[in-house]
């Protein structure tokens, strides 16, 4: 075993590092490629957003031009649902769903690789739309007709946009249906779906969820597609069309999207809160099925962000009825949380400051969303800068305390290094002020009627002090995010010598070296119970207050097993030797592979040839390269086919 395993180090560097991360499929190597990936379009996308204060910190400002303001907003909503908050979730559930379950790898590892890959280039082509001053400018909602016609958008900058989406769209097919895979099939011996932890639980109906929701949207973006390629009138009302299909095909999308981007998060703070207060999660199996009970809810209430259409007093009333409901398990969801941390011997470490603050930033951002519930209500905010801050409360304040919560977590373990924590609570300092200055004001604009997608304002208004004191909190927020990178690169300049356990973690992937080998176990774990690297380190499933007496090693390594009657059925956690064990002679891990790459190559190429079909100089060409990556496409899914699964550098 350990042989095979040496055989596997000795190919790594047979070929180069670019050669390496271009053909990988190592699930860890593909969570890192989605996490600098998505930190990069996260400077680029808080950039945007930094255009966009800077427009509107003073009155009639002419900073940015309407045309411009339009792209900048327009791809600022863009990539931070697309590039940054989808990606950032794929880097963790990347990375750690395999470890977290006792897996040597993901079920598809090149399916894994080609989504990370169409993820990419997918972005890339809608981000090229900037070269061409032709970016898109129709809003991250895309809305009929506005869209569907060229009478209203003639220019390149839709195509950009629903050709990158297409494309987008596949790779989070792709990523769901491998996991959900891996999750159901991959689970190591006794972990059962009650033992699972909840970030894993929270990646299950994550993927469930992109399944389901995600084909309305591309039938959504075929039909626009179609309306400005091909002359079909889906959405145009003088042909017997209605603009408001698109309304609902984007937005039975666009609400479980919202959970798509929030339950990971909320996996990683129950993951998060129980270590640093030394106590299991309050609740688990509360939390597990409001999950549940929150993905099955999200697709009875597109609808409210349809009151001001028109529907009619019985939709509006069921839509507000499901709205006030899907507030339920949240609320339970967030009283467990509170109750984990009541009565903990907690560690007040950066990574459970981000994930507490958290709690109480999305608890704002859901109670003004239930607000929305109510119908006069919502007709008075909607299309209002209330509604920015509340989205924003519940994405930014949810989905990136939380991320930030679990980098500073997990980030040991991904590089083997440990993050400054000075610096760190500097970091979160900075951001919860700059991020609560920037976006509650909003609040009170949205109420003093200020519309939303505005590109100036009269100084008259009585807007001038609301958008100055949110220009400043933008500018603290960039500083925060400086702070943040800067410890990044000093940590770096560190040598990588994190112990395996440096949080005294509960589940499987702190029992392993940081970072984990390419194998990730030398012997498959056996699970007895939930928590189940606690329970291997203390023999009990629950242990509450101070250290208790470790049995085994302070920093994972390969813990002793006094509970486990039959030493055959060792976890395997830590270094191994090349007898016992279990009796396993191998280690098997799929060979890299350059098909995933050029299966998404082709895919690409498709998407820009149907945006050169569009263009008055280069329309000549489109077909041809639609071919083109037709063809490329069906010669990389035969090659991926007939490629051999098994080399002897990995038997």
């Amino acid at each position: 075993m350990v042989e095979s395993a040496l055989k596997l180090e000795r190919a790594r560097y047979e070929r180069s590092a670019l050669v390496e991360w271009l053909t990988t499929v190592d699930h860890k190597k593909i969570g890192i490629l989605y996490f600098w990936t998505s930190i990069v379009f996260l400077l680029i996308a808080g950039f945007l957003a930094l255009l966009i204060r800077t427009q509107l910190i003073v009155p009639e400002n002419t900073f940015l031009g309407p045309e411009t303001y339009n792209q900048v907003f327009t791809m600022h909503g863009t990539m931070m649902v697309f590039f940054v908050g989808m990606p950032l979730n794929a880097a963790f559930f990347n990375f750690f769903v395999p470890l977290m379950i006792g897996a040597r790898d993901v079920a598809f590892p090149r399916l894994n690789a080609f989504s990370y890959w169409a993820f990419l280039l997918g972005s890339l082509l809608m981000l090229s739309g900037f070269l061409f001053g032709a970016a898109p400018d129709g809003g991250w909602f895309g809305y009929a007709n506005l869209t569907s016609s060229k009478l209203y958008s003639p220019g390149l900058n839709i195509d950009f946009w629903v050709m990158g989406l297409q494309v987008l769209g596949v790779a989070s097919l792709a990523s769901a249906l491998n996991f959900f895979v891996t999750i159901v099939n991959m689970r190591a011996p006794g972990m059962s779906l009650m033992r699972m932890p909840v970030f894993v639980w929270m990646t299950l109906i994550t993927a469930i969820l992109i399944l389901l929701a995600f084909p309305s949207l591309t039938v959504g973006l075929v039909m626009i597609m179609f309306d400005r390629y091909f002359g079909t009138n889906f959405f145009n009302p003088a042909a017997g069309g209605d603009p408001v299909i698109w309304q609902h095909l984007f937005w039975i999308f666009g609400h479980p999207e919202v959970y798509i981007l929030i339950l990971p998060p909320m996996g990683m703070i129950s993951e998060i809160l129980p270590t640093f207060s030394r106590k299991p999660l309050f609740g688990y199996t509360f939390v597990v099925f409001a999950g549940m009970g929150i993905a099955f809810l999200s697709f009875g209430v597109w609808a409210h962000h349809m009151f001001a259409v028109g529907m009619g007093p019985v939709p509006n009333a069921v839509f507000a009825t499901t709205t006030m409901l899907i507030a339920i398990p949240t609320g339970v969801k967030i009283f467990n949380w509170l109750g984990t941390l009541w009565g903990g011997s907690i560690r007040m470490t950066t990574a459970l400051l981000f994930a507490a603050t958290f709690i109480s930033m999305f608890t704002i951002g859901g109670i003004s969303g239930v607000m929305h519930a109510s119908v006069p209500i919502d007709y008075w905010q909607t299309d209002s800068y209330f509604v920015v801050a509340h989205f924003h409360y519940v994405l930014f304040g949810g989905l990136v305390f939380a991320v930030l919560a679990a980098t500073y977590y997990w980030f040991p373990k991904m590089f083997g290094r440990m993050l400054d924590e000075r610096l760190g609570k500097l970091h979160f300092v900075l951001t919860l002020i700059g991020f609560n200055l920037t976006f509650f004001p909003m609040h009170f604009l949205g109420i003093d009627g200020m519309p939303r997608r505005i590109y100036t304002y009269s100084a008259g208004m009585g807007w001038d002090l609301w958008n100055l004191v949110i220009s400043i909190g933008g500018y603290l927020t960039a500083l925060s995010f400086l702070v943040f990178l800067y410890n990044v690169v000093r940590t770096f300049q560190r040598p990588a010598d994190a112990p395996a356990d440096p949080w005294d973690g509960r589940t499987l992937e702190w029992s392993i070296p940081s970072p984990p080998p390419a194998h990730n176990f030398d012997v498959v774990p056996v699970v007895r119970g939930r928590d189940a690297f606690w329970i291997e380190k203390y023999g009990a499933e629950e242990v509450v207050g101070p250290t208790p007496e470790r049995h085994g090693p302070p920093t994972g390594g390969s813990p002793q097993r006094p509970h486990n009657p039959d030493p055959g059925q060792h976890a395997g956690h830590g270094p191994s030797t090349p007898s016992g064990h279990g009796g396993q002679a191998h280690i098997h891990l799929p060979p890299p592979s350059w098909f995933p790459l050029s299966t998404a190559i082709g895919l690409t190429l498709m998407g820009t040839g149907m945006v050169m079909h569009a263009s008055d100089t280069l329309g000549s060409l489109g077909f041809p390269v639609v071919g083109l990556g037709i063809a490329v496409v069906v010669v990389s899914l035969l090659g991926w086919t007939f490629e051999p699964i098994h080399e002897e550098a990995h038997a």
